[in-house]
């Protein structure tokens, strides 16, 4: 039985097209990965099948009383909500389930036998759906969901706002687990999570009943838990049985066979266009030319896709700075209450050493404390002579109403635009991503926005907070690249093994020193 139809879907976004005449089918316990290219529209497509956005043409129809659950890279939590509160919400509609069934109890009071009757059976079929629910466990539900991912360690009375990216992750994931939806949809879930719990949810997922559809670049984690791909690319969605390497060797194939085709054609349509220049004026052979005219008329062309622009990084060298770029005496960070213990390392020219360990213990307050974002609650940082960094956040505002374009311009006044349109395009990023603004870029085009404005300015320390998140597998790979090629030395937060391994000289598990354990 189908959960979800989607016919003929067209979206775009100005003159961007997103998708064109796009159909797809979401069967009962198809676990689905859905992959493609930064800015195909990989998010839109979950926003459009979820009612968030309207597309521009299309039916999306999904099976009656089917209860979608959604984990959003962009869902915002609410100031002054606990997490309790977030986890309770999963139960929202049992509440109002609740209150309807009270309302009923009260009518009862003056009901004629008629009314009477329906009232006992609709009170029925609600009390069995909230049994069924768990409605008189919530609380125990709550705690038990808030211990498996470690958020009774953060703390279940504990402000949304102050939470890290990783907790922030782990709050909807609860959320969503506890809401028991019938179909799970997961827009990189993996983005903040730690080893931990990226382990947990691959078992959650592979022992998952029901259907989910995942977007992830994290190409370990989609083949341990999919067993269908959803190719997105050059606004066409094709489906491939099996899990992402399988995919890629089927889509090799397929792409060299149409390429084969295109070079037949093309030879074909050479041989006949020659034949008919030199024939059609000749009354012996005109009529030959003019059946080659019409075979060439008729004939269907084969095109090939465009190549998507491949990013190039290259980081410019400042020049070589002293032998101790950090130096950091019984250093305390944290922002209410200490995050760690005295903290005393040294950091020398030339080491690339990697922040490892759970969500929520400091990592991004370390980096941010040492770079004098924020203040330590006690001891020092001492940075070195000749220091330029290049520091790379996590996120940037989705606020910002600026195009790409104005945006690194504003980084660079000294550019000419065409040196800003070559900037942004060898990250990768293409006319439409320049002129849009940043806000409606997908969360790997910003990345690579961020990661522009940073290649662009000469460092000889990179200070880099989970620069892989959002990338796909080109950009990854090219980040890495670019990286092992840089001269100067690294100070990286990093969840991935399988990008730090063969750069890192130094892991760090920051689980030692933090107070949050």
């Amino acid at each position: 039985m189908s959960i979800l139809t989607v016919e003929h879907l067209t979206h775009g976004f100005g003159d961007r097209a997103i998708f064109h005449d796009v159909s797809f089918r979401l069967l009962k316990g198809e676990h689905i990965g859905l992959v493609g290219a930064n800015g195909e529209g990989k998010s839109t497509f979950m926003n459009i099948i979820t009612g968030k956005l309207q597309p521009d043409e299309g039916r999306i129809e999904w099976a009656k009383n089917v209860r979608v659950g959604y984990l959003d890279q962009h869902t915002a939590l609410e100031k002054g909500m606990t997490i309790r509160d977030v986890l309770a919400s999963a139960f929202e509609f049992l509440f109002t389930l609740e209150a309807q069934m009270n309302e009923m109890y009260e009518k009862m009071a003056e009901a004629s036998d008629e009314e009477m009757a329906y009232y006992m059976e609709e009170t029925g079929v609600i009390q069995e759906l909230l049994s069924a629910h768990d409605f008189y466990l919530i609380d125990a539900k709550v705690e038990e969901v808030g211990r498996a991912l470690g958020l009774a360690e953060v703390g279940l009375d504990r402000d949304v706002s102050e939470l890290s990216g990783g907790q922030r992750t782990r709050v909807l994931l609860g959320k969503l687990l506890l809401e028991k939806p019938d179909i799970l949809l997961l827009d990189e879930p993996t983005n903040y999570l730690d080893e931990v719990h990226i382990e947990w949810l691959k078992r959650y997922l592979n022992d998952y009943e029901n259907a989910f559809i995942l977007i992830s670049h994290d190409i370990p984690f989609l083949n341990s838990v999919i067993n269908l791909v959803y190719h997105m690319d050059n606004q066409e969605l094709n489906r491939y049985v099996g899990d992402y390497d399988r995919f890629q060797e089927v889509y090799a194939v397929k792409k060299a066979q149409l390429e084969a085709a295109y070079n037949r054609q093309q030879k074909e349509i050479a041989e006949l266009k020659d034949f008919v220049a030199r024939n059609k004026a000749r009354v012996a052979t005109r009529n030959m030319a003019m059946s080659r005219q019409k075979k060439l008329d008729k004939m269907e062309l084969i095109e090939l896709a465009a190549e998507k622009p491949k990013p190039e990084f290259h980081f410019l060298e400042a020049r070589a700075p002293g032998r101790y770029l950090v130096e950091t005496h019984e250093l305390v960070i944290g922002y209410d209450e200490p995050l760690s213990a005295p903290l005393n390392f040294q950091m020398e020219r030339g080491e690339r050493i990697v922040l490892t360990g759970a969500n929520g213990i400091g990592k991004t307050t370390l980096l941010r404390s040492i770079l004098g974002l924020i203040p330590p609650l006690s001891g020092s940082v001492e940075l070195g002579d000749y220091l330029e960094i290049g520091y790379f956040e996590q996120e940037m505002s989705q606020d910002i109403e600026t195009t790409a374009l104005e945006e690194l311009w504003k980084e660079f006044p000294g550019f000419t635009q065409f040196e800003i349109r070559s900037a942004l395009a060898k990250c990768g990023l293409t006319t439409k991503h320049i002129e849009s603004r940043v806000k409606v870029l997908s969360g790997g085009e910003q990345a690579k926005l961020r990661l522009c404005k940073l290649i662009n300015r000469a460092s000889n320390l990179l200070v880099l907070d989970e620069p892989t998140n959002h990338l796909d597998v080109d950009a990854k790979e090219e980040l890495k690249r670019a990286l092992r090629a840089y001269k100067g030395s690294i100070l990286m937060v990093c969840h991935e093994p399988e990008f730090y391994e063969g750069l890192a000289t130094r892991v760090w598990d920051c689980g030692q020193w933090t107070t949050r354990v």
